[in-house]
């Protein structure tokens, strides 16, 4: 079994992220089916704000250090920027046109690649992502390393002494508190924390941060696992539903519209009204 690399310096934290297509601007390649990316407005995934806005307060407790990976095109560059605007201490872009067309899988497979190559002790990604919303990718990238997953944190705490994460999560039937040893990947909800907001000289000084972009070639791995050729699900058609129009808008008196409401429930054989005796 491959050894953890797991610091014993502070907290060496990874938070995957990932530019999304802001929601009205979202196209579609019909050829392929995926998304168009490239020159369209973006943002960093929501989801993804809360994991680095927790990786920055968890190193502000414990110490260590935040670094933020993701994979996409080259303006992904602005979500990196974003978060070490936040506070994030390190930033790296995994672009070549080898990763294009990526399902979860391929990406898991992709961040895993340099993953490998870094010391960790927590991952964390988020919930999922608002153009797939699959919530695959971090529990398949925990698989892959071997280490222990918590989906849907509210709250985290670390026993630096014994190593371990101690985590709030949602559940079905309300919270469960779960332990597990480091290295160990979490995912966020929208409860875990409200993100901050960049000041100025924060976001100024980000974009002068060395970012580092990593190719297909200086990865490495098994390219076949990249990309669309590592990519076992695919969209067959794609398409946005049409435009449904109110059938009845209902104005004026409530009474009256009540009644009109009423009316048309009966003409449809949806609601059957009795008289009381």
């Amino acid at each position: 079994m491959e050894r953890k690399k797991v610091s014993s310096q502070g907290l060496k934290i990874i938070v995957c992220i990932k530019q999304v297509p802001a929601v009205p601007d979202v196209r579609i390649d019909p050829v392929t089916n995926t998304l168009i990316r490239e020159g369209v407005p973006s943002i960093l995934n929501p989801w993804d704000v809360i994991g680095v806005e927790e990786g920055i307060r968890l190193r502000e407790r414990y110490g260590g250090e935040v670094t933020v990976i993701t994979m996409g095109p080259l303006q992904a560059k602005e979500a990196v920027i974003g978060a070490l605007a936040m506070g994030a201490d390190r930033g790296i872009i995994l672009s070549d046109l080898t990763f294009a067309g990526a399902d979860t899988i391929a990406t898991a497979h992709t961040l895993l690649a340099q993953i490998k190559k870094m010391w960790y002790d927590i991952i964390i990604c988020g919930k999922l992502s608002i153009d797939s919303e699959t919530g695959h990718l971090g529990p398949h990238l925990a698989e892959l390393l071997d280490i222990p997953q918590i989906c849907y944190v509210k709250k985290v705490d670390v026993d630096m002494i014994e190593r371990k994460v101690i985590a709030q999560k949602e559940a079905d039937d309300g919270i469960e508190v779960v332990e597990a040893p480091l290295p160990v990947l979490i995912t966020t909800t929208n409860s875990l924390n409200e993100p901050r907001l960049p000041t100025l000289r924060e976001a100024v000084n980000a974009r002068r941060k060395k970012i580092e972009v990593v190719t297909a070639s200086e990865l490495g791995g098994d390219l076949s696992k990249y990309g669309l050729k590592g990519s076992p699900t695919f969209v067959d058609k794609l398409f946005r539903p049409p435009a449904r129009r109110p059938e009845m808008l209902l104005q004026g008196d409530p009474k009256e519209a009540v009644e009109i409401l009423v009316q048309a429930l009966l003409n449809r054989n949806i609601v059957n009204v009795r008289s009381r005796e």
